[in-house]
Order: structure tokens, then sequence, then C-alpha cells
């Protein structure tokens, strides 16, 4: 008797996403992030009357344009809250602290920032708090550095009369008109059995997809089930190395960090005994005689693990009929 073989290890990589993203702001966004800038908390009044913080353009319910801006209080009440005991990097505080929806005085619905708190012990739903504003602001949501519990004896906290909404013409001098907000996600990609054996047989200049036991299409890169029966694909099938450009675009724009000279192509291309095309650049050609139907092989660079582009293989082009399905 043998023991039984282990099962591969998956594969598990960092990953981060990350890109700026700039918006232009209109008059009422406009008027808010200018407002905190100045320590001043805008709202908008929605047609039957309520007024929400942050403030929308269209009203939610009747899909109307919205203009109307009130200025609300800086202190309001916990309507719900959760603690967060390990703060990721560039979260509002780097120690412990809670999530909680605050609707501020004069407002009827509730703006998500954080709370300063020692523990979860101190928080609870209905709790007075107050905006800490942050010592330098620039006319971003990050103006309001968090939340911290209110203090008794100051206008509008606990014991006083809420703050009620007054109107604001949302006029301030060099006003915020636009945003550019770093996008990050920052994680742990595990790409799962199919693809880490994708992966590792790339590692060995083979490509190898899966096979589904029902309709019996081969799938590069396999996913580890098939996407029209839904049945799990365990049987691993070499596939290419060559194969048919079936559809192409040309890339015009340089990408950042990416030292390939525009214009390029980026095509579909289905390798011999696949029944879905991956997509590769094409290289060893001019980017306007690249077609459906070309003929092509990857090239593989002096240690890399992947192929680094597809080039001709000289071969007559693909009939139409061969690949239209893959299209």
């Amino acid at each position: 008797m043998t023991a039984a073989a282990s099962p591969p290890e998956v594969l598990r990589a960092p990953l981060v996403v990350e890109f700026p993203f700039t918006r232009s702001l209109g008059p009422v966004q406009s008027a808010f992030l200018s407002g905190l800038r100045e320590r001043v908390v805008l709202g908008v009044k929605t047609t039957d009357g309520k007024v929400m913080v942050p403030p929308v353009e269209y009203d939610p319910v009747t899909a109307e344009e919205i203009r109307e801006l009130v200025e609300v209080g800086a202190v309001g009440t916990v309507t719900t809250w959760a603690w967060n005991g390990s703060p990721r990097p560039h979260q509002p505080l780097g120690t412990p602290f809670a999530w909680v929806l605050v609707r501020l005085d004069g407002a009827d619905t509730a703006i998500l920032h954080a709370l300063d708190a020692p523990g979860p012990e101190a928080v609870h739903t209905g709790m007075r708090v107050r905006i800490r504003w942050a010592a330098e602001r620039t006319g971003a949501i990050t103006d309001i550095a968090c939340f911290e519990p209110g203090e008794a004896g100051e206008a509008g906290e606990a014991g006083a009369p809420e703050r009620q909404a007054t109107a604001h013409d949302g006029q301030f001098a060099d006003a915020v008109t636009g945003i550019i907000a770093a996008a990050r996600l920052d994680y742990t990609y595990s790409p799962g059995r199919a693809q880490t054996a994708y992966i590792n047989a790339l590692a060995e200049r083979r490509t190898v997809g899966e096979r589904c036991p029902s309709c019996h299409k081969v799938y590069v890169p396999p996913r580890g089930t098939c996407p029209t029966c839904g049945v799990a694909t365990t049987e691993q099938v070499e596939v290419g190395p060559a194969g048919t450009v079936t559809t192409y675009c040309i890339v015009n724009i340089k990408a950042k960090n990416l030292d390939i000279e525009v214009p390029y192509v980026y095509a579909h291309i289905a390798l011999d005994g696949a029944d879905l095309a991956l997509h590769a650049r094409i290289g060893g050609i001019p980017y306007d005689q690249v077609r459906m139907g070309l003929r092509v092989e990857p090239v593989w660079t002096e240690g890399g693990r992947h192929p680094d582009h597809y080039r001709p293989t000289g071969e007559p082009d693909a009939d139409y009929d061969a690949y239209k399905e893959l299209i």
C-alpha cells in the first residue's frame, strides 16, 4: 500500500491595483467640499424636504435635480456602528476605531466616518459625537479627520436642542472644482487549483487547459469549471503552442511602466486544440499587417515564466470557418 500523493501547492501572491481617479465636481459636490475646507457642513434638500448629508445632485426618490443647499451642525448622533480593531493602511486612524454612521444635527440621513474611541465599550448607538477637523484642510472628505465623543455643555450636544438646517448659498472663495482620489486595492491573490497548474505549466513553456467532461470544450486559461455546463473541469489538456488570431486591436496609448513602443497589436489567439481564445501581444510583424486568421506562435524570453509575445509562424492564414466560433 502506498501513501496518497499530496495535492499540488496552490499559488498565492500579493497583488496591488492602484490608479488616480480624477473627478470634476458639479455645483453641489463643489459646495460640499469647499465648505468642509471652511469647517462648514452642507447638505441638500430633497423634493419632500428631507436634508441629505452628504449631499447628492438628484433626488433618490423622484430623480429630480436638487440644488437647495443648507448648512447643518458639526455635532450629531451615532445611528449605528462597527468596531475596527485592526486598521489598514490609509484608513482615517492608525489606532483601533469605530466605523460610525452619524446623523448630523439638521440632517435626515447619516454620513459614514471614523469615530476615535478608546474601545468598543465606549461606543453605542445614540451617543452624541462631533467633528474633529483636520489641521490642514484642502477641500476633501479627509478635512473631517474623524468624529470624537461630544462633550456636555457645548452647543448642539447632549442636553442642548439640536441645530436646525439653515439656508446656504453654497458660495465660497476659490471653490474646489475637481478632486484626484488615489484608488488602491491591496490584497493577496490565489489563482486556485486550475490556474495554478496553468501558471506552473507556462513556467515549463507549455500551455495547459482543462476539458469539460460534459460538452468537451477545452478552456485556456482554465477556470476549474465549465461556464456553460457548470461542472468541474479536471482533465488537463496540453494545447498549442501555435494558434490563430481571431480578433485584435491596435494600441496607440503607451501604458505607464510598460516598455513597449506604440502602436502595437493586442490580439485574441485561439491556440490549437483550445475552445477559448486567450489574449496576448503580437510582435515580429508591422502592426498594420496583423489580421484575423494569422497563424502565430509564442516567443519566450530567457528566464520568462510566460510568453513575451506571439509572432507569425509563416503558415498560411487559417480559414474563417476554422475559428469563427471562437471570436
